[in-house]
């Protein structure tokens, strides 16, 4: 692929590594991660790779505008063998995209009278297209450390994520915010989805499909919480979204995806197994109605009240009037699906 830019931009090359001279007072000579930082920031021309290499690249552009001026800058990625001036049918391209998405908006929206409220909608839209990111961890190569660096603690073989040496993520992924937070999170993820399959109901289906797979999925039935820790219980949101993109496809579609239903119960009766077992003391969650949440406000605590995992006092166990139902809701879903299988 070739990168074309307008103007004469000075390239500033680097790598994507951690500046360990900075962390840890290392002598290791290299171009890190935050050089062009360093070199538009603090005008440090050496931070930057003098012969144009590396795994990061910047363009540097130099605009000087006047009050409520406005400047444009056009960068295209084309094919290697792409002949001919790279912004020849710009603007032609970008009108037609912008018309494409005008008329795919028309039809989203045709039941919403409200032009701002279109507007909204559609920003909001744009949001969670822009929140997709490649999510890369390795569990089993962090717990057993670099093999080019020194060994890592032996506490972390016992601490954070150490009950998960099967996760191995390297996926492209809704994030809650790629800037604030870039890691996923399993009940965030599944509202994402719902949202998502508005306009985009196979991907949507795939986050939820993703999520459920050997190399997410704990080999008991728990999904993955959040990279902080993987382990902490979140509500069993799962079950509903799925329901729910489904129902949401099969009124864009016209047919419903069965193939879908098939793919993911199966998990998530397994989910649903590990709550029972793991979550619920009174392992009547299946077979009693129990009153709804009263708030998601609630939810949040869930994984201390929850977890058993966490020491109490002898003869002592949680109740709590928001953990419980949330198992209870998982049944009527995966009931749904059962019945629609």
């Amino acid at each position: 692929m070739r990168l074309s830019a307008d103007g004469m931009p000075t390239l500033l090359f680097c790598e994507n590594e951690t500046n360990t001279r900075r962390l840890y007072g290392s002598n290791a000579p290299a171009y890190f991660k935050d050089a062009i930082n360093d070199y538009v920031v603090h005008g440090d021309g050496s931070a930057v790779n003098p012969l144009h290499e590396g795994t990061k690249v910047a363009l540097h552009h130099r605009l000087l505008l006047g009050g409520h001026g406005v400047a444009r800058v056009r960068v295209r990625l084309r094919p290697e063998g792409a002949g001919g001036d790279a912004f020849r049918d710009f603007d032609q391209v970008m009108a037609t995209r912008h018309a494409e998405a005008d008329e795919f908006y028309a039809t989203l929206q045709q039941d919403i009278a409200d032009e701002d409220q279109r507007l909204v909608q559609r920003q909001a839209l744009a949001g969670m297209l822009w929140s997709k990111q490649f999510y890369y961890i390795d569990i089993p190569r962090w717990l057993a450390g670099d093999p080019a660096q020194p060994p890592p603690p032996a506490e972390r073989k016992h601490g954070r994520n150490s009950d998960w040496p099967h996760l191995n993520n390297a996926d492209i992924i809704s994030m809650p915010d790629k800037w604030e937070y870039p890691w996923y999170a399993a009940w965030d993820l599944a509202f994402h989805c719902v949202t998502f399959a508005m306009i985009d109901p196979e991907f949507a289906k795939g986050q939820l499909v993703l999520l459920t797979r050997e190399w997410y999925m704990h080999p008991n039935g728990q999904l993955p919480a959040y990279e902080w820790a993987f382990g902490d219980v979140n509500p069993p949101v799962h079950a509903w979204a799925a329901w729910r993109v489904y129902e949401m496809d099969r009124a864009l579609t016209g047919k419903g995806d069965i193939a879908f239903l098939e793919r993911i119960f199966h998990k998530l009766m397994l989910n649903f197994t590990w709550w029972v077992n793991r979550k619920d003391t009174r392992a009547v969650t299946s077979s009693r109605a129990l009153p709804r949440p009263r708030q998601h406000r609630h939810l949040r605590s869930l994984g201390a009240v929850a977890d058993r995992r966490l020491h109490k006092p002898v003869g002592r166990h949680s109740l709590d009037g928001d953990v419980h139902p949330q198992s209870d809701a998982h049944c009527p879903r995966a009931g749904g699906q059962r019945s629609r299988l």
